[in-house]
């Protein structure tokens, strides 16, 4: 990550402006900019279903292509987990209790990944660097071409084959090696700088992943044998894959978002402007999708205020837009969920050659 890059801090009306509406607009409402009891009984939701399949798929063992069912359901649930209660926890949205956003950002941690990585990774280099080639980690995806400042590799021609196999298998690499990689590397990306590892987290990463093992593989494998356990890993962790990292893709990736390649120390837009310009909303009028993404379809509003619960993105969608329109800045949104895809696969067709 680095420090040294510097958002530009001359004329920072709209900046001020949107603040100043948003803070306006929960003095008036009365809320809390953090959740409320619709994320808690979503959390509640989202726990008791993961319970529920775990047990069914484990100790009612049902016939095989309801268990196949069971386990698309369970992927499912992995990344609701993700959008809902850890996303909003990580960024200490979930609650105003600092002790619930941290115990619930652990929820990571059960699901196979780690918190303290993944802050680093998302909330510092991704949230503050959006779409910077070498700063932003989130744009760096093995084997594809997502902007032209990134190298034009033979084998790219065929990303827009190959490109769903790899959002498949993304959270199972991700879970599997990429945190390895990480933490005996302690760098986000291949050229990053070094970073902190205290002994706590590094405690903490082993207990979890030894325990995340213990519960999805061992206790499965003793229990209904290896193959279906390697089986039902596999069709989870694929559809768990496909959603997390789609959903990331059709908000930074697609035909209208920006990409930069910083030569020098600064951006010329302030930092407000530059995440309304790399980050695209999709669906917004979906009231399901919206429940299962974690408002993330709303990714503008999340990335110019990461510390309001998603639950009142709809709310303020209306106040950025206006303020985007009376500044002249361009918002990017899809009406619905398949038009952000198919401008996604043009981005990749078009990164290919």
């Amino acid at each position: 990550m680095s420090p040294s890059i510097k958002f530009s801090n001359v004329n920072t009306f709209f900046s001020k402006s949107l603040r100043v509406r948003i803070n306006e607009y929960f003095k008036v409402s009365g809320k809390s900019k953090t959740g409320d009891w619709r994320i808690g009984l979503k959390a509640v939701i989202l726990f008791s279903s993961l319970i529920c399949l775990y047990t069914i798929l484990v100790f009612v063992q049902p016939y095989w292509p309801i268990s196949i069912l069971l386990c698309l359901l369970l992927g499912i649930n992995f990344a609701a987990i993700g959008f809902n209660i850890m996303h909003d926890a990580g960024h200490n949205s979930f609650s105003r209790n600092t002790k619930i956003n941290t115990i619930l950002s652990y929820s990571l941690n059960l699901v196979g990944g780690n918190i303290y990585l993944w802050k680093l990774k998302h909330n510092i280099a991704h949230h503050t660097y959006t779409n910077i080639e070498g700063e932003d980690h989130d744009i760096e995806i093995k084997f594809m071409r997502v902007h032209h400042d990134q190298t034009l590799k033979s084998y790219h021609k065929y990303q827009r084959y190959y490109f769903i196999f790899l959002y498949g298998i993304s959270y199972l690499a991700w879970v599997f090696f990429q945190d390895y990689e990480k933490y005996f590397r302690q760098k986000l990306g291949k050229n990053s700088e070094r970073f902190a590892f205290p002994l706590k987290e590094k405690v903490i990463f082993w207990v979890s992943k030894v325990f995340h093992f213990g519960i999805f593989i061992i206790i499965p494998m003793i229990v209904v044998g290896w193959l279906p356990t390697l089986i039902g890993l596999l069709v989870a962790g694929i559809l768990c894959g496909i959603c997390l990292a789609t959903v990331f893709q059709l908000a930074h990736v697609i035909e209208e978002t920006e990409f930069k390649n910083i030569n020098a120390d600064k951006v010329e837009q302030e930092w407000m402007v530059h995440q309304v310009q790399s980050t695209a909303n999709f669906a917004t009028k979906g009231k399901v999708l919206t429940w299962l993404l974690g408002g993330l379809n709303f990714q503008v509003e999340h990335h110019l205020f990461p510390k309001i619960c998603h639950v009142h993105y709809p709310a303020i969608n209306r106040i950025v837009k206006e303020t985007c329109k009376e500044f002249g800045i361009k918002s990017v949104e899809y009406e619905t969920f398949r038009e952000a895809f198919k401008s996604h696969v043009r981005v990749i067709r078009s990164m290919s050659r």
